[in-house]
């Protein structure tokens, strides 16, 4: 019997186990998923939790939901991969046998590596919207909160959803605009980037946006301390941002055991082709989702769209095959914009965001680099479409590879 591991059933993870068991005949392959939590979280809503539109039984289910029959589940944390001898030390000591390894492990914040970031004022002056435990002490800081100087600070590239912080500005601007205090509340969104984003068009459109909304932006701000006492954040370079509020994207990096393993880089996350996804040094070990180093967005849709080549990719592995498929970076991004609208970003490694329509030419129903009613009803759709055909590894009527088709030059 030959044997699948997979480590992480986040949505990475969980997506590959539905595939697999589908490709892979239960007599002869053996499919493992290991993962130290019980409980799957739909991480795009956090988002919406600190303005009272979710609340946290919106965004959580049983792992177990979403795992198909013939899986083997083992809820354990992981010491370390041992690669040269096709092994897994699970933290209590088992050790597991593969003969092929996908690592979808992830990544989370880490707001320790920021000095004074989770100090005296953590989740009472200072939350993330990251984490569960953040977007629900924020949510309550709001109820309350009688306005002053709100701050929105990246830490460090890279990190999950390049869009969601930017998002936060626009739902704050709403937020307080219908609370009736928007007078009251300065929003300051703080950058290491030199604009409002990655993508020329995209930034200037974004950038248009937080103008538009009154919505001051600092660029270039790399970050090297909060300052608890005084109630600001520092760069390097000496510029100080007073606040009331600071709402942080930690610094983000991949699990803990890919350092144990040395497969990583200084963030821990995963050294990986960027185009076959295979684990740059392990012929046996591929790699999907946010525990990748590859240069896209850490986000659910690369993982849906890098899922079918990494599909096709390890069929050919396992079949003695030259691996076909490569991934081009493929990323789409459902960008909330407040006052019910959004807008729509798609893009991959060479193309940046364009306009035009998506994801039929022509006809949409959606409006790349467009502020509609219907982007935003996406985004609200798309919670349905993760829990019951993102996550089982079903179908989509999208190509993974993005498409010149609908998009305006």
């Amino acid at each position: 019997m030959k044997k699948l591991l997979i480590l992480g059933a986040g949505t990475a993870g969980t997506m590959m186990a539905n595939k697999m068991r589908k490709q892979l005949s239960r007599d002869d392959w053996d499919i493992t998923i290991v993962d130290q939590f019980k409980t799957h979280y739909y991480q795009p809503g956090f988002l919406f939790i600190p303005f009272g539109m979710y609340t946290r039984n919106d965004v959580i289910k049983p792992k177990s939901d979403f795992f198909p029959v013939g899986v083997n589940v083992i809820y354990s944390k992981i010491e370390k991969i041992i690669a040269e001898k096709n092994q897994v030390a699970l933290d209590d000591g088992v050790i597991l046998k593969y003969d092929y390894l996908l690592i979808a492990t992830g990544t989370r914040t880490a707001p320790e590596e920021v000095d004074g970031l989770k100090g005296e004022l953590w989740y009472k002056d200072i939350f993330d919207f990251y984490t569960i435990e953040g977007a629900v002490a924020l949510a309550n800081y709001f109820k309350t909160w009688q306005g002053g100087e709100l701050v929105i600070n990246i830490a460090e590239l890279p990190y999950k959803c390049p869009v969601a912080p930017l998002e936060f500005a626009f739902f704050a601007d709403a937020f307080f605009t219908e609370r009736g205090m928007r007078d009251k509340v300065n929003i300051t969104y703080v950058t290491p980037l030199p604009g409002a984003f990655t993508k020329p068009r995209a930034t200037k459109m974004l950038g248009d946006l937080l103008e538009q909304k009154n919505i001051k932006i600092i660029p270039d701000f790399n970050i090297m301390e909060v300052n608890n006492e005084e109630k600001k954040i520092v760069d390097y370079g000496g510029t100080e941002v007073k606040f009331d509020c600071l709402v942080s994207v930690p610094t983000n990096m991949g699990d803990a055991m890919i350092e144990r393993s040395g497969l990583g880089d200084d963030l821990n996350f995963v050294y990986t082709d960027k185009f076959t996804l295979q684990q740059k040094d392990h012929e046996n070990i591929f790699v999907i989702g946010d525990a990748s180093n590859i240069p896209t967005s850490k986000a659910g849709s690369v993982a849906h769209f890098a899922a079918e080549i990494l599909e096709e990719n390890l069929m050919c592995a396992i079949e003695g095959r030259p691996l076909t498929a490569k991934f081009d970076g493929h990323a789409n991004c459902y960008i909330e914009t407040g006052y019910g609208k959004g807008t729509l970003i798609d893009f991959n490694y060479e193309t940046e965001p364009l306009a035009g329509s998506f994801p039929f030419p022509g006809l949409g129903p959606f409006g790349l680099l467009k502020v509609t009613r219907t982007n935003h009803y996406g985004k609200l759709m798309f919670r349905w479409i993760y829990w019951h055909i993102l996550l089982k590894g079903k179908e989509m009527p999208i190509d993974s590879e993005m498409q010149m088709a609908g998009k305006k030059l």
